[in-house]
């Protein structure tokens, strides 16, 4: 009986030698894990720091417009155009679908879509009679239209088949009743209602892809690598990762996938089973964020969208109200989630409410009202008629510039613009290969409709100072110049953004240089410069006195060579050829002519 215990105990007992070799590995799993731990945080700290600096928050380019990322037929209007059409379409039920499972029964969803705008059904379990009773809103540029409802079955790991579709017309305005559709190509049928009327076009936009991004540049393009979000999602280059988080979505089971934060979108990837899922929330159609519980034990984040905007990507969860919900769960974190979407939705919101605010106050700004405007020629004259006033709004923010560099120069104003400033002076050239900037692209002189003056767009290539900078990055610089004071004063204006510096799409530097005729041969400069943010950085002051800095040394430097060449061609601007600017009219702003 002892041998027996003793052999026993030989077997179920380990070694002292197994228990070294245990605890070490033990030990050597928790340092890893410690390890790959610190490094992921770092990525996303990382992340947050650095990706958010090419973000635009509320991204508006040097001329502020509002474009979308694909021309879809429905998502925006010009005023003006074509009527558009708001259509509320309501799935109610389906019946007598084809069976795709084993059971004979099927796992239906819907996905409707017109145009490139798509919405997705909640999901009905193991039924071949769902019931819905969903509306999913669609706007319409113009009638008859036609929504395409196709039904497919929801498998756990392959690829979702579909069980059939049908067209649904939309031939004028009101409201049908609830009418029976036969799915093509297979039994059974799709009941819906529909309700049509006419909305306003102007400041109609409609779908789930709205946003504010660059203009694609004429010149120098940005040059950056492609990120997840344009490799998995699609999403415009200019749209980059914030945050990112390990989650999973609840659906059958929890897919494990990686959540996307960006300035415009929260999106999810997942690729489990060879199941590949993509989920696109635009924060305009997110309604609610708030903690909640997967299987009771483990914490988890809603995001209910409003109602109507339906499915984006994945059949959504359904819910009592009618709006479609994703829940999200096994996050490391699901408090400093929850932080981040409710901040990203946050300041989102806080940008768009900061476009309107300065859209409105652009156009509707007088400060340039009750202003005469007179063609440019090459001398004053005095029969030169009066055009009718001209309203415009103003081209930079005044309230950021401040005074750095005041000096006199030999010439007048007329002669500035002709010597350095005209399409024929050669000026800009010779300075930027002073600076040995690269890639220059200067755009000819034209007239806007939205400023007084001429405008025009110059882009190249300048080297960086900052450590913290590349070597040297894209510049995009949107020069605007007008004359008053019966063409004695002339205002240069310029917008100046840097692409690929750190926060560089987050800020813009305006200056402004007003060049005042004394005599024919001596004129007053003035140079104002400023720094125009986007949106709040918690490096502003730092970089608002780095930029400005910059940009005196290069004023200076710009003052010196102008000194120089007026100096050895004598100023010789105010001839005839050079002053002269065919095809081009500069106007007079802020006088009257005398008689």
């Amino acid at each position: 009986m002892r041998n027996v215990v003793e052999i026993a105990m030989q077997v179920l007992l380990p070694s002292w030698g197994e228990i070294n070799v245990s605890f070490a590995a033990a030990v050597l799993v928790i340092f890893i894990f410690g390890v790959v731990r610190h490094v992921e945080r770092l990525r996303e700290a990382a992340g947050g720091f650095f990706l958010s600096a090419a973000e635009d928050f509320g991204v508006e380019g040097i001329r502020e417009r509002e474009l979308e990322r694909t021309k879809e037929n429905s998502s925006k209007v010009d005023a003006g155009s074509q009527p558009m059409y708001f259509v509320k379409l309501e799935l109610l039920a389906a019946k007598n679908i084809a069976a795709a499972n084993l059971n004979g029964t099927s796992d239906p969803y819907a996905v409707l879509t017109y145009g490139s705008q798509k919405r997705f059904s909640s999901l009905v379990p193991g039924s071949r009679n769902p019931m819905w009773g969903e509306e999913f809103d669609f706007y319409i540029d113009d009638l008859p239209a036609q929504i395409i409802i196709a039904i497919y079955d929801w498998d756990i790991i392959w690829k979702s088949t579909e069980l059939g579709s049908t067209t649904i017309e939309i031939k004028e305005e009101g409201q049908t009743e609830a009418i029976w559709h036969s799915l093509v190509g297979t039994s059974g049928q799709v009941c819906v209602q529909t309700c049509t009327r006419r909305v306003p076009t102007a400041g109609t936009v409609a779908g789930t892809n709205r946003r504010r991004f660059l203009e694609s540049p004429t010149g120098t393009e940005v040059r950056q690598k492609p990120g997840p979000l344009q490799t998995i999602f699609d999403l415009p280059p200019d749209e980059m990762v914030e945050h990112k988080f390990s989650c999973a979505l609840e659906r059958s089971f929890l897919y494990h996938g990686r959540m996307y934060v960006s300035a415009w979108h929260i999106c999810f990837h997942s690729n489990v089973f060879a199941k590949q899922l993509k989920v696109v929330l635009p924060y305009d159609i997110v309604e609610e964020i708030k903690k909640s519980q997967h299987a009771f034990i483990n914490p988890a984040i809603t995001i209910i969208l409003r109602a109507g905007t339906g499915g984006q990507g994945v059949p959504p969860l359904a819910s009592p109200d009618g709006r479609a919900k994703y829940k999200f769960a096994s996050f490391w974190n699901r408090n400093h989630a929850h932080r981040v979407l409710q901040r990203a939705v946050k300041n989102y919101q806080g940008n768009e409410e900061a476009a309107k605010q300065d859209k409105f106050m652009r156009v509707h700004s007088t400060r340039y009202q009750e202003q005469q405007v007179v063609p440019f020629v090459s001398s004053v004259d005095e029969t030169t008629p009066i055009e009718e006033t001209k309203v415009v709004q103003p081209f930079i923010k005044d309230d950021v510039l401040v005074d750095i560099v005041e000096d006199m120069l030999p010439c007048s104003a007329e002669q500035f613009f002709a010597s350095v400033l005209s399409d024929k002076s050669d000026f800009t050239t010779r300075y930027r290969a002073e600076r040995e900037d690269t890639e220059l692209q200067i755009e000819p002189w034209r007239n806007p409709e939205e400023y007084s003056g001429i405008l025009r767009k110059v882009t190249y290539r300048a080297k960086c100072n900052s450590p913290m900078c590349p070597p040297d990055t894209a510049m995009t610089d949107t020069q605007h110049i007008f004359f008053s004071g019966e063409k004695k004063l002339l205002h240069w204006e310029s917008i100046q953004q840097a692409h690929d510096v750190p926060f560089g799409s987050s800020f813009e530097i305006h200056a402004r240089w007003t060049v005042e005729t004394l005599s024919e041969s001596k004129c007053k400069l003035s140079v104002k410069v400023g720094t125009n943010f986007k949106k709040r950085l918690f490096m502003a002051s730092k970089i608002r006195s780095g930029a400005e800095s910059e940009y005196k040394t290069d004023a200076m430097k710009f003052i010196e060579i102008i000194k120089k060449g007026l100096k050895e061609t004598g100023s010789t601007a105010n001839d005839e050829s050079s002053v002269s600017t065919p095809a081009l009219e500069i106007p007079l702003v802020g006088t009257a002519k005398t008689s």
